[in-house]
């Protein structure tokens, strides 16, 4: 196994959302991979948790990456939420994204969980994403 795609399947995913107008129309900026100190806007992306399973073979090293991508929102509804959700969907799922090392050989959606946050005055929606890398 090697795990030494990880940062560079991370840039890719930050740089896909960040570049993705439909998430751009939807949160701007605010797709963050360390939280900003200070006030955070209503509706933001925070990069999350990662877990990491070899998957080499004769032919190479390679790893299944299982990340999550979470939607939070300081409103009452889960649409806008949703609508941010469904855009990061768009931006990611089966999109060739490029990497600084190694070679995306796929990323797909994996499952979603919807909460209420804050006492029920937040939702946040944890995306989950698994990704095939090969190190080349």
């Amino acid at each position: 196994m090697s795990y030494a795609t990880s940062f560079a399947l991370q840039s890719s995913v930050y740089s896909a959302l960040i570049g993705d107008a439909g998430v751009n129309a939807l949160v701007g900026d605010a797709v963050y991979d360390a939280l900003p100190p200070g006030h955070l806007p209503p509706l933001y992306v925070s990069l999350g948790t990662e877990t990491a399973r070899d998957a080499s073979d004769k032919t190479g090293y390679g790893a299944w990456h299982i990340f999550t991508i979470s939607v939070l929102s300081t409103g009452s509804s889960f649409a806008k939420a949703k609508s941010v959700a469904a855009a990061i969907c768009d931006a990611l799922i089966d999109q060739d994204l490029n990497m600084d090392r190694g070679r995306l050989v796929s990323l797909g959606f994996d499952r979603a969980r919807a909460l209420r946050i804050q006492q029920g005055s937040g939702r946040q929606i944890d995306l989950r994403f698994r990704a095939r890398v090969e190190d080349n």
